[in-house]
Formats: structure tokens, C-alpha cells, sequence
């Protein structure tokens, strides 16, 4: 990815009871993370963004949500945003000049860090340290496919980022945007409330998360295990490390295979 990082929305959304009231204009939050997203669905945001955690730090202005409807760019009486392959083929592939007319309208007010990414499942696998970056970026602005995906050359013209959010095809990048914006939204500071409760989390510190229990201390003849109703925190912590352990190398060996684990 290069310097570009720009990007501005038509819409600002807010959290709110009525679904009629979600693309209602709103004053822009100056410094605050902003999500921007390019999509032919602007009515399915904030979508699951709006509720719990997330929805009530919308609602707080810890962050912002902008949409910009790329029908708004399309060519002609019908706004047309696709067109058929070139070289023959199935399926529809959006426009350059459209998808390119939509991202520059997107870069005009950036400012500061602000990448520019596609959801596409040929992309970069979306993981943790890379949310964590975009965490600390000012925002960003997804682009979401529709179809037989973006022509090429808007992504290369514009030096699209790539991500993927798995080794699997949807019928668009909408849901992959909304699992993107709310790993991201939850690592901003006063989101989640607690900065420590992250920490443990899986793939945190190159692991997957050990096994989690609560009260009652037993429930149909299973029961939490002893060291944790100890009240040993130096027994607790080595027993969390060694489930996590454990639990990555049954579950992910690649992951386990990938970092150094062993050594800690």
C-alpha cells in the first residue's frame, strides 16, 4: 500500500432506534476514527455496527461511520455501475470510471493516515496485528465488490490494499466490511470500557485464547477446574498459558508453527 490515505464520505451514520433515520446527515467529528465505506447496500450500514458496544460508541462519537453510494457515480439515465467481461465470461465486473470516480470523491478530505482497502477473497488474510494497525490509523475506506468483482485497473490506478476475510466467496464485501470495521472499532480506547480485556484475547500474543468458564461451579456433572477457583493468580496464569498452548497447537497448527510459542 503507498501514501494514499484519503478518503471522504456523503453520509455520516449515527447509531439509532429508527432505521429510517440511519443515512440522516450528521455533522462530521473532527479527529475521530472514521470508517468510510464505498457500497452499492449504503441502507445495510451501520447494520450490526449500530448495536451493542459498538453501536453505543457510534452513538458517543468515539467513532464515525460514512457511506458513499457508488450508484451515485454510475454512467447514464440508469446509472449503470457494471458491465459484462472483457475477454467473455460469466457475471458482471464493476467500472473503472465508476468505482475510480467514487474513490477519488473519497479522497478528497483526507487526511493523515487513512488506508485504502478492498475486500476481496484474493486479498491479504485479514488477522490481529493487521487490525491492530488500522486501529491506529486516522480511519479508512473500504470498497465493496459486488458481482464478478472491480476492474483492475481502478485497484491498481488507486493502489488498492487487498484483504480477505477468509478462504471463501460472498455475494459481496458488506458483511466482510462490517467483521473488518468492528475488530477494529473494538480496539479504539473507551470502546470496550476495561484496556485490559484484550490482552488475553485469542491471537493477542501469537495464541489462540485458553477456555473460558463462569459460575455455577457445576453444570450438568462437569465442573470448572480447581486451579481456577484457587484464588492462585500464578497457577491461574500458567494453566491459561498452557490451555492456549495446547488449544493452538490441536486447532491451528500453522499458527502454532508460524510464531516461536515454544519458546515462551
Amino acid at each position: 500500500m503507498n501514501g494514499i490515505s484519503r478518503s471522504h464520505g456523503h453520509k455520516a451514520t449515527r447509531a439509532t432506534e429508527e432505521s429510517g433515520e440511519l443515512m440522516t446527515p450528521t455533522p462530521k467529528l473532527a479527529r475521530v476514527w472514521t470508517a468510510r465505506v464505498i457500497t452499492l447496500l449504503p441502507t445495510t450500514f451501520p447494520g450490526v455496527l449500530g448495536t451493542s458496544l459498538t453501536g453505543k460508541a457510534l452513538k458517543d462519537g468515539l467513532w464515525q461511520l460514512d457511506t458513499i453510494d457508488l450508484r451515485e457515480f454510475g454512467i447514464g439515465r440508469h446509472r449503470n455501475v457494471d458491465n459484462t467481461p472483457a475477454g467473455g465470461g460469466v457475471g458482471m465486473v464493476l467500472r473503472a470510471d465508476v468505482v475510480g470516480a467514487a474513490i477519488q470523491h473519497a479522497l478528497v478530505t483526507a487526511r493523515g493516515h487513512w488506508p485504502l482497502i478492498y475486500l476481496s477473497p484474493r486479498g491479504t488474510p485479514m488477522t490481529q496485528p493487521l487490525i491492530r494497525e488500522l486501529a491506529r490509523a486516522d480511519g479508512i475506506t473500504l470498497l465493496c465488490g459486488r458481482f464478478e468483482g472491480v476492474d483492475q485497473r481502478a485497484l491498481d490506478h488507486y493502489d488498492v490494499q487487498e484483504i480477505s476475510l477468509g478462504d471463501f466467496v460472498m455475494t459481496g464485501g458488506e458483511i466482510a466490511a462490517q467483521a473488518l470495521i468492528d475488530a477494529t472499532v473494538r480496539l479504539i480506547p473507551g470502546v470496550l470500557g476495561n484496556a485490559n480485556s484484550t490482552a488475553e484475547e485469542s491471537f493477542s500474543n501469537g495464541l489462540l485464547e485458553h477456555p473460558q468458564y463462569t459460575r455455577p461451579a457445576e453444570w450438568q456433572g462437569r465442573k470448572i477446574p480447581d486451579v481456577l477457583m484457587s484464588g492462585h493468580h500464578g497457577e491461574i496464569a500458567k494453566w491459561r498459558r498452557t490451555q492456549s498452548e495446547t488449544v493452538t497447537r490441536t486447532r491451528r497448527p500453522d499458527l502454532w508453527r508460524s510464531g516461536d510459542n515454544q519458546a515462551y
